[in-house]
């Protein structure tokens, strides 16, 4: 995202074929809204309630409930249908002219009527605004919105995108009231107006309030009164006291794994509590800086993948909620490789380690400090990263030290250069290989490390967003992979699950936690 990443929470990619129509989805008027309502606790914040601002799991959780997108990817799919829109498709050949039509009759929440102006605007606007919290770094393609009539938009792209109705199904894609936001700035009064399933109520430090939205037209199918979202900002021991307590229906995002754990033990003995695995694209990486006097030597970077011990960091740290990454696109993405399995193995190999720092005239003991900052990319970062040094340490070969720091200093000093080695993570904006390279070495990367490869930039990255066949991409993403792993400007980690802790009379959260990261609060319901 920037990256919108976080801390643990295998998907198949959308096969978009040049000219096919995206689909015609039946719509409802927002039917349901009649059942209990829901209190979710969860220690992500929400950083943002204007869509030209936010791109962090929480503002995008709020974004998917309360606006809508001209499309939007169903509960367990990967391809995006209409939701706003009728119909979409691509018009032309070369994947650079996509045009949309609108339902009719769609309003927002407020009344006013939600048309082709609203689209436009709301496009124009994010990529106006330009905010650096903000997702408009996702479509560096979009040349300009025309709206040829009050039901019809086309987006008109600088080069070919196959993957562009994906990236407006997701919360980049929310459509703002051109009457209620300023087209020059972001709303700052905490409040929304959008035209999906739910409304804002209010929104403070410690709590979100939603209720359904009866003007809603969509494909939603709400099975609640509302929804209450508490923040427990990072404070999972608070987290989880709440939901033992009955205080909150489900606990979301930011549990420590052995929490889950012992929740999972204690599940049996009639708790009245259970724990939902889904799936996840979630991934976390060791970042290099090419410029660090240190991390900069390909020698030294190469000896720190010989020792990592992926399969003993995420039995230690994470207790089977992530499983071991060796490459940087996940399991379950097209075009996944083992680039760093097959290049370094899975297990530790200290002769190997010592043989490339010797070969650059390394003696010493390497002196490194990995830098993590678990306030956003979960608690058990900093344990995570002891871990690794500890692992590096027992080589004999490193002096590592962890020093972790508030995530504002450390976006700071990353851009500022001054960490060697640091900790990033990532969940997917939507689940396609591309969103796993383009924004980590492609120009302008989220990553911070002064990496370019010509290669990558000026051939894989636009060849393999051209191609309509996302399944006949693997032969290029293959190489793109090989690529890293051999320079090697980051070490992928750990591929997360994903997770709730819910009430026993609490329903529908296996359709909350799929490879598209929406999680859908109109499929909660509750006794």
């Amino acid at each position: 995202m920037n990256l919108r990443n976080q801390w643990p929470v295998l998907s198949v990619t959308a096969g978009l074929a040049v000219g096919l129509l995206t689909g015609c989805g039946s719509q409802s008027g927002g039917s349901g809204g009649t059942g209990s309502s829901i209190v979710m606790g969860m220690s992500d914040d929400v950083l943002a309630t204007d869509p030209a601002s936010g791109y962090d799991p929480g503002s995008w959780l709020l974004f998917n409930n309360v606006f809508q997108s001209l499309l939007s990817f169903p509960k367990g799919g990967t391809e995006p249908e209409p939701e706003a829109a009728k119909e979409c498709s691509f018009t032309d050949t070369t994947t650079t002219v996509y045009s949309c039509t609108l339902q009719s009759g769609l309003k927002f929440s407020n009344g006013d009527a939600l048309t082709a102006e609203d689209v436009k605007f709301s496009f124009d606007r994010m990529l106006k605004i330009n905010d650096d919290a903000g997702p408009a770094i996702m479509f560096p393609m979009l040349d300009k919105v025309e709206t040829p009539d009050a039901e019809t938009v086309v987006f008109k792209l600088k080069y070919a995108d196959a993957t562009f109705p994906s990236k407006i199904a997701s919360g980049a894609g929310s459509i703002v009231d051109h009457k209620q936001y300023a087209e020059n700035g972001l709303r700052t009064d905490n409040k929304a107006v959008g035209s999906g399933p739910y409304k804002l109520d209010s929104f403070s430090k410690d709590k979100a309030v939603f209720s359904v939205n009866n003007s809603y037209r969509g494909t939603a199918q709400v099975k609640n009164s509302g929804v209450t979202l508490k923040f427990f900002h990072g404070d999972r021991t608070a987290l989880k006291k709440a939901l033992e307590n009955n205080e909150i229906d489900i606990a979301y995002r930011g549990l420590a794994a052995d929490d889950i754990a012992d929740i999972e033990n204690e599940t049996s003995t009639g708790t009245g509590v259970n724990v939902v695995e889904g799936t996840s694209a979630e991934v976390q990486h060791l970042v290099f800086n090419m410029n660090d006097p240190v991390a900069g030597k390909l020698s030294v970077r190469k000896a720190i993948a010989y020792l990592l011990d992926r399969q003993a960091l995420v039995d230690e740290v994470y207790q089977d909620t992530a499983t071991p990454l060796y490459s940087i696109i996940p399991a379950g993405i097209v075009g996944h490789n083992t680039a760093f399995f097959d290049t370094y193995g899975a297990s530790p190999s200290p002769s190997e380690a010592e043989a490339a720092l010797r070969a650059d005239g390394i003696t010493d003991k390497v002196k490194l400090t990995l830098w993590s900052t678990p306030s956003r990319y979960g608690p058990s970062t900093d344990e995570e990263f002891r871990t690794i040094a500890k692992q590096l340490n027992a080589s004999g070969l490193f002096d590592a030290t962890v020093k972790s720091v508030a995530f504002d200093q450390y976006e700071k000093d990353i851009a500022n250069g001054k960490y060697g080695v640091y900790v990033k993570g990532w969940v997917p904006d939507y689940p396609d290989p591309d969103n796993f390279t383009a924004p980590f070495f492609g120009e302008g990367n989220v990553l911070g490390n002064n990496y370019s490869n010509s290669t990558i930039t000026g051939q894989l990255i636009p060849e393999t967003a051209a191609e309509s066949n996302r399944g006949s991409t693997e032969a290029d993403y293959g190489k793109l992979q090989d690529i890293v792993a051999d320079e090697l400007p980051l070490i992928p980690l750990w591929q997360a699950k994903q997770y709730a802790v819910i009430r026993d009379n609490v329903y529908g959260l296996e359709y909350c936690l799929d490879a598209s990261t929406v999680f859908r609060f109109w499929e909660i319901s509750k006794d």
